[in-house]
């Protein structure tokens, strides 16, 4: 399972995005927050949080006061102390939230970080064949693989491969490795 997505715009860089602002809420400055974590207290924790909008050379600095999940919805209700209404709250739309990529929370056994899934090898565990690399990690109800193919077929580029342990028995973060035991069908012949 993953835990939180690297900058999508500056892979390795020293933040994690956590959420994107997707718009406001209310009149009194509230922003949603659209989570790319798995810690509910990145959103609802009072503290220091980043912020960049497209754009932006760097993040800047905001102070959650509170914060908490939106009944029904994959999402969170966030209030920031330096937006006040609306006007400033719609402004933030599209924004990354970051923290830095130092401030990792303790994960639990078969958790990882999904910064350290992107660009390991995958091999399938039966032939010892490399099959692609990871280039993504999807949230769809069970968390997918995006393998980048070293072999394309049929045009295919890509495969998605769900990330469980009967199908991603393996995973060895200091080799950079992954092992896969296909079901028949997962991937393309």
């Amino acid at each position: 399972m993953a835990a939180e997505m690297p900058n999508a715009s500056e892979p390795g860089s020293e933040w994690m995005e956590v959420g994107r602002i997707v718009g406001a809420q209310g009149l009194n400055g509230e922003v949603r927050v659209y989570p790319d974590s798995d810690f509910p207290e990145r959103f609802v924790k009072p503290g220091v949080r980043w912020l960049q909008a497209a754009g932006d050379a760097a993040p800047k600095p905001v102070k959650l006061m509170a914060g908490r999940p939106l009944a029904g919805k994959n999402l969170f209700v966030v209030k920031f102390a330096e937006v006040g209404d609306r006007t400033q709250a719609e402004a933030l739309r599209g924004a990354m939230m970051l923290v830095p990529a130092g401030d990792r929370l303790p994960l639990e056994d078969d958790e990882f970080h999904v910064r350290d899934l992107i660009g390991l090898e995958v091999w399938h565990q039966d032939t010892q064949t490399q099959v692609g690399i990871v280039t993504d990690l999807l949230a769809a109800g069970n968390d997918l693989l995006e393998v980048r193919l070293l072999e394309p077929q049929a045009k295919t580029t890509t495969v998605l491969i769900p990330f469980v342990r009967a199908i991603v028995p393996v995973v060895d973060l200091p080799n950079r490795r992954i092992e896969i035991t296909p079901p028949d069908g997962l991937l393309p012949v």
